[in-house]
């Protein structure tokens, strides 16, 4: 156990830990062009932040009436995802220092995410975070993705934490909602910062409405181990 007694933490993957959602972005641009839909726009990706793939490409069928199915969509996309991030993928620096600072203290971490397990993998490979982050659960593996609590609650389980002990670090409303639902604290650092007054951000136990740019590691690491930051 660490020096932070029971705490794990527990890492949304995709504009929290790294900045992939530009890769996502045209992975799904280049998909929905290949099956008839033109001009997708940066404004409409927006609506997808947060949640799982699996969950976006279920919506575009319906959105725009691709009669592809869902595996698919799945398949091509991720494709074109992989090809990008085996590219460049930029780990966020203070999210690299937080994860370090809580590495030698000995908390024990995971990620979860919506992405696939393979989008996953090669991200966290390619910016050294892997070293680290051992522990990893794709929206693929459980049965429901964000807002549901499954995803943290099975990284929980992974970790033998007790779901009350965990804090989880989300960019998106739809994964501070599911922190919630599984009764874990957030720490929130909206990706889109018009969307900082979305509901699911409410519950969350501090709320960086400046996104990125006003996190720091030592910040995070003060609010971890203020005994006030308890419910």
């Amino acid at each position: 156990m660490s020096i932070l007694g029971p705490l794990s933490v527990i890492f949304d993957l995709d504009g929290t830990l790294v900045d992939s959602e530009p890769h996502y972005y045209e992975a799904g641009r280049r998909t929905l062009a290949a099956y008839g839909v033109p001009d997708f726009s940066w404004a409409e990706h927006e609506r997808y932040v947060g949640i799982s793939t699996r969950e976006t490409i279920a919506d575009w069928r319906e959105r725009y009436g691709i009669s592809a199915p869902v595996e698919e969509l799945l398949a091509v996309k991720n494709r074109h995802y992989l090809e990008l991030a085996a590219t460049a993928t930029r780990a966020y620096p203070q999210m690299r220092a937080f994860v370090e600072l809580l590495a030698a203290e000995g908390v024990p971490m995971a990620v979860a995410s919506g992405s696939s397990p393979e989008a996953i993998g090669a991200v966290l490979a390619g910016t050294g975070l892997d070293a680290h982050l051992r522990t990893v659960v794709s929206a693929d593996e459980v049965a429901r993705g964000k807002p549901a609590p499954d995803v943290f609650l099975e990284a929980a389980r992974r970790l033998g934490a007790d779901p009350a002990d965990c804090v989880v670090i989300e960019d998106a409303a739809p994964g501070a909602a599911a922190a919630h639902a599984a009764g874990m604290r957030c720490i929130a650092i909206p990706y889109v910062a018009a969307q900082a007054d979305a509901a699911g951000f409410a519950t969350a136990g501090l709320l960086l409405r400046g996104g990125q740019a006003e996190f720091t590691a030592r910040a995070a690491y003060a609010w971890l181990t203020d005994p006030t930051r308890h419910p």
